[in-house]
Parts: structure tokens; C-alpha cells; sequence
């Protein structure tokens, strides 16, 4: 019974005595039909989408190439910019602070005749204060300025340049020969680019403003003149022998002294006190690895206007077999090294934590501006 009832509401009739078709025969073709169009809407949809797709994916990916290489660029760019500018402060600040001291140690590294003493030091440096006034204490600083901020500008720079070119350190590694090649090359660029300069630094340090050059530009006018331009590079190799073993052993020992101390206290950055520390070793190691070739390249540069004449200290080797001879090992090749070494520390203390610090400084200001950039690009 309950079979025969459920029997109609399974098959309807689908037409009526009028042939028509009924009002439910007409909304199931209308949902039939409905169907199949959105059947076929989305197959066309999902069509158009993938063949779409490798298109926009290959946009996709050359955008963001693109946006990658140019990040790079930026950060090259932006490296070498940073490394010029806190180089240039460094040296800068450093020089400037140990400019006294750096001047008595020429006049007593040209004069063969006035013994070194700590008592003698000072009583130079009371002697110009007396004659000349303070600022005499800082005479030749101009040109030591104008030498110092493209010399340590330049070398800081190279530095940075060489240890990636030679892949230094990379990837943990310890790699100490080349640690000391990337500080050697850093330094031979450096002084190749500006060694007339230091020249006529050198110049200035051993004469007075009454009997000697009174301005930076005096000191070019008449060395080109009086004694020709080859002058403006003599000593110039003395000076990049001394350099390899000054400039690598004191990029060595800073980098090493580092290195060692982030193993030991899992810390990369160090802080002011540490970083002046390892740089005051630094100058210590460099500057007796290399102060004889600077006792050389001091006679070789002011050979024009000291008592010695023009013919005395016309090479290397003459320079050395002189200095020999008349003033032996102690005196003659180590002559004020006791002074470079209250000065030497100090000086290149300064510069390699200056450096770090303004590097650091200036690193977070480029990343600052970088994120703002990015972010005014991700609202546009």
C-alpha cells in the first residue's frame, strides 16, 4: 500500500491534456540549462587562468630578478660609499688628534745629528710652542688632511674590496695568508694614489713657515720648479715596502684579534674600549714591522731641503748602507721608535674604531632609508 503511494511522487507526468509543459518539467530544463552555462563559463574561466598563468608567473619572476639585482646594486653602491666615508672620518679624526707627536718624530727621523730622547721630544715640542705658538704644533696638518682623507678613504675602502676579491674568511674559514695580503694590497693602493701628498706632509713637518713652504700648494709649485716633478715621487718605493709589512700587519692583527674574540664571546660587535684596544695593538705590530723603510723614505723625501743636500739618500740601498754606517741599527733605523710607539697605537686605535663605528652608524641610516623607500613603494 505505502508502495503504491510513494509510486507518483517518483514519475510525474510531464505533459498536460493541453501539451504543455508543466510548470516543474519547465524549472528543471531552466536549472538544466543554467548549469551547463555555468558549466561552461567556468571551464572557459579556468581555461583563460591557465593559459594566463605562465605569463604572469615569467612577469613575476623577471620583476622580481629585477628588483633583486637592483637591491644588490644599491647595497654595493652603498658599501663602497660607507667604507669611503668612515675611512675618511677615521683617518681624519686620528691624524689630526697625534699631529704633534707625528711632527717631532720627523725632525728627529731627518736629523741624524740631534739624538732621540723622550726629554729631547718635549723639549721640541716646547721650543715651537715657544717660537711659533700652538697652532705650530700642528704645522704640515693641512697637508697631512689633505693626504689622509683620500689616503685612509682609499685604503679602508680597498680593504673591504680586497677581502672579497681574494675571498677572505669566507664562510668561516681561517684564512691568515690572505688576511695579510688584503691588508697589504689595501695599503700599497692607497699610498700609490696619494703618495705626493705624503711628501709634501713630510716637507712641511721638518721646516718652519719663515724659512720653508708656507702653504700646501708652495710645497708643489716649487719641488716641480726647483728639483723637478720625479721628485714628488721619490721614496715612493721605499714607502710601499714598508707599507706590505704595515698595512698587512696591521689589518692582520686587527681582523685576527676580532676574530678570536667573537670565538670567544659568541659577540661580532665589539664595543669602543675593545675596538680601540685591538687597534692600538694593531699600530704597535705595524709600526715596528716596517720603521726602518720609514726612517728611509723620511731621508729620501726631505733629502731637498735638510742639511744633508740632494745627493745623499738618492736610492734605497744607498739610503740604507748610509744610515748603516754612520748611525748603526739602534740609532739610525729604530731612531724615535719609542715615540711612534705612544703615537702608533694611538693613531691607528682611533682609526680602526672610528671606522667601525661610523661604518656601523651609517650602515643602520642606509637600511633605515631602504626600508622607508620600500615602504613608500609597496603603498604606491
Amino acid at each position: 500500500m505505502s508502495h503504491l503511494l510513494e509510486k507518483p511522487n517518483i514519475a510525474m507526468p510531464i505533459k498536460t491534456t493541453s501539451g504543455q509543459l508543466s510548470t516543474t518539467a519547465a524549472a528543471a530544463v531552466t536549472v538544466t540549462t543554467n548549469a551547463n552555462l555555468n558549466a561552461t563559463n567556468t571551464a572557459a574561466a579556468t581555461a583563460t587562468t591557465t593559459t594566463a598563468t605562465p605569463n604572469t608567473t615569467s612577469k613575476i619572476n623577471e620583476n622580481a630578478a629585477t628588483q633583486t639585482k637592483d637591491v644588490k646594486a644599491s647595497t654595493n653602491f652603498d658599501a663602497v660609499i660607507m667604507s669611503l666615508t668612515a675611512g675618511a672620518a677615521a683617518g681624519a679624526l686620528a691624524k689630526t688628534v697625534i699631529a704633534p707627536l707625528d711632527r717631532t718624530k720627523i725632525n728627529f727621523q731627518i736629523n741624524k745629528s740631534v739624538r732621540y730622547s723622550l726629554n729631547g721630544a718635549i723639549l721640541f715640542l716646547k721650543q715651537t710652542y715657544a717660537k711659533e705658538g700652538v697652532l705650530a704644533l700642528w704645522r704640515g696638518n693641512s697637508a697631512t688632511m689633505a693626504r689622509i682623507v683620500p689616503y685612509a678613504a682609499i685604503q679602508f675602502t680597498a680593504h673591504e674590496q680586497w677581502r672579497k676579491i681574494l675571498s677572505v674568511d669566507k664562510d668561516g674559514t681561517d684564512t691568515k695568508a690572505r688576511r695579510f695580503i688584503a691588508g697589504s694590497l689595501a695599503g700599497i693602493t692607497s699610498q700609490s694614489l696619494t703618495y705626493p701628498l705624503d711628501l709634501a706632509r713630510a716637507r712641511m713637518a721638518v721646516t718652519d713657515k719663515y724659512t720653508g713652504y708656507k702653504t700646501l700648494r708652495q710645497v708643489f709649485v716649487k719641488i716641480w720648479i726647483e728639483e723637478g716633478p720625479r721628485t714628488l715621487y721619490r721614496g715612493y718605493w721605499a714607502t710601499v715596502l714598508g707599507v706590505i709589512p704595515y698595512a698587512g700587519t696591521s689589518f692582520f692583527t686587527y681582523e685576527t684579534l676580532k676574530r678570536e674574540y667573537t670565538e670567544m664571546t659568541g659577540n661580532s660587535k665589539l664595543n669602543t674600549l675593545t675596538s680601540l684596544a685591538f687597534g692600538a695593538a694593531a699600530g704597535a705590530v705595524g709600526q715596528t714591522s716596517s720603521y726602518p723603510l720609514d726612517i728611509v723614505r723620511r731621508r729620501m723625501q726631505t733629502m731637498g731641503v735638510t742639511k744633508d743636500g740632494h745627493n745623499k739618500y738618492p736610492s734605497i740601498f744607498v739610503t740604507l748602507k748610509t744610515i748603516y754606517r754612520e748611525e748603526g741599527i739602534k740609532n739610525g733605523f729604530y731612531k724615535g721608535l719609542s715615540m711612534n710607539w705612544i703615537k702608533g697605537p694611538i693613531a691607528v686605535g682611533i682609526s680602526f674604531s672610528t671606522y667601525d663605528f661610523i661604518k656601523e652608524l651609517l650602515r643602520d641610516l642606509f637600511h633605515l632609508k631602504r626600508g622607508r623607500e620600500g615602504g613608500n613603494s609597496h603603498h604606491n
